[in-house]
């Protein structure tokens, strides 16, 4: 089964998920947990990236983030890259170290952020790696000990996450802390990580209501809301798909003219593309420039490109042409 593209419009909020290769540790030492904090914290400033939640195991790591400008693929490309670069030297190994793409979920944020927070940061309790809500406080590979202000880390936005539970700062670590406390109980969260259905209709329970009523609904595995929610992420993901798509045809037709021009010119590709100037070949490829541009409507990077020169000398060819 093909997998699915990212849902990676900029300012959306996500739950991201990192795991080693065959459920490998990937974080075996204390300085592989500090690189990799340094390595988010860097790149979140960088790329205007905000982090809200986040927790470093053994073999994996959660991260709750709100993409920034370029979108999350930037963010973990460059993340994770240069993560493991540095981990495979230093512990002089080869080959990929995450298993698989990193998973990611669309979050509805007003119906779930809180809940996110608490999951995330409630990681190392459940698994063990600490053994009271007092050593969770102070746990420096997750962002719970920021929040409750035993870590200094600016580039975490830990005001955000406060004001999701009063004004007052003093007051908010409270009633944030006590809220994080309720949630040890629950254990593992399906609805959080788990199949698209349960995180489309809010849990196991709103699964088997809809099921007897025999009510259709829209699913994702990339979304955690409800029908509205899912709604707008698939119709704007849809768009963006389409305007690929029509990128992608434009391509296509601009190869395809490329080889007919010089078909009938009695040209080959490689002389218009390896910049030759014999006979008529610079008018050819300018007239192929135009059309490319103005007829297909290519970007001049797509267009020089096609014509195997550089962007400035389309922008010089288009210039020549006005002036005429």
């Amino acid at each position: 089964m093909p997998r699915q593209a990212r849902l990676d419009s900029p300012g959306t909020l996500h739950h991201v998920m990192v795991r080693g290769i065959e459920k490998k540790d990937i974080f075996e030492e204390k300085y592989d947990k500090a690189d990799m904090v340094f390595r988010m914290g860097d790149l979140a400033k960088e790329t205007m990236t905000f982090i809200y939640a986040w927790s470093i195991m053994s073999n994996h790591i959660h991260i709750l983030l709100k993409s920034g400008p370029r979108g999350l693929s930037n963010f973990m490309r460059r993340l994770l890259t240069g993560y493991s670069i540095n981990y495979n030297l230093r512990h002089r190994r080869n080959g990929h170290l995450f298993q698989n793409r990193y998973k990611s979920i669309v979050c509805d944020e007003d119906a779930y952020f809180k809940e996110l927070v608490r999951y995330i940061h409630l990681n190392p309790l459940r698994a063990g790696l600490v053994k009271s809500m007092a050593e969770l406080d102070r746990y420096p590979w997750g962002g719970h000990s920021t929040i409750v202000g035993n870590k200094k880390r600016e580039w975490q936005d830990s005001a955000y996450v406060l004001e999701w539970f009063g004004k007052n700062k003093t007051g908010a670590r409270i009633n944030y802390r006590n809220f994080v406390k309720a949630g040890i109980e629950e254990g593992r969260r399906d609805d959080l990580v788990g199949g698209g259905l349960i995180r489309t209709l809010g849990g196991w329970s709103q699964v088997k209501s809809q099921r007897g009523q025999s009510e259709k609904t829209r699913s994702d595995t990339r979304i955690l809301g409800q029908d509205e929610f899912v709604d707008r992420i698939i119709d704007e993901a849809d768009h963006k798909i389409k305007s690929q798509l029509l990128i992608s045809e434009r391509k296509v037709k601009a190869e395809n003219k490329v080889h007919e021009v010089c078909k009938t010119e009695g040209i080959s590709i490689e002389e218009l593309r390896g910049g030759s100037r014999r006979g008529n070949i610079p008018s050819i490829r300018a007239r192929l420039a135009t059309e490319l541009v103005e007829s297909l409507g290519l970007t001049l990077a797509e267009t020089a490109r096609q014509l195997g020169v550089s962007t400035p000398a389309i922008s010089k060819i288009l210039v020549r042409k006005g002036d005429n």
